[in-house]
């Protein structure tokens, strides 16, 4: 079902700062739904990762989707870290202010998000059949969800 696919087979990016300061990485674990009577997205971030930091220290995110011609960008911001240098810059996307976040002009659909809960997964709850297939060697993933307080299509 395409809804199922936004995040698992196009992916997304998720970026979470000003446009001074941001980081942005791609994410295919994720979901939409409602909270608490609000529409709601969820994402999952390991702590290793820089844009981590930057959701925990921002009260607001974006989750951008695009056209399949984004593919190798999102690769790339995929498999690179901010920490390292202006990944961005190695792409053909540009950042642009969003609420009190960053969006991407080159996206088809931006949900501005707010900050309402976020927790580190247990892994004691989590089943061995997946530990061993994803946390064997990483660290579990942060969950954070957001109210949709935006949402621009292009």
């Amino acid at each position: 079902m395409e809804i199922f696919e936004q995040f698992d087979k196009k992916w997304a990016l998720v970026t979470a700062g000003t446009i001074g300061a941001f980081n942005t990485m791609t994410v295919s674990w994720g979901g939409l739904g409602t909270l608490w009577s609000k529409p709601a997205a969820t994402i999952y971030v390991r702590p290793n990762r820089y844009t981590y930091d930057f959701l925990n220290e921002n009260e607001y995110f974006t989750i951008c989707f695009f056209d399949e011609e984004a593919r190798a960008d999102l690769a790339y911001l995929g498999s690179h870290s901010g920490r390292d240098g202006d990944k961005v810059a190695q792409t053909s996307l540009h950042a642009v202010p969003v609420g009190a976040s960053v969006g991407w002009v080159e996206a088809t659909l931006t949900l501005l998000c707010r900050k309402t809960y976020w927790q580190d997964m247990d892994p004691e709850r989590i089943p061995s059949r997946i530990k061993e297939r994803f946390y064997e060697h990483d660290p579990v993933h942060r969950m954070y969800i957001g109210e949709v307080v935006e949402i621009l299509k292009k």
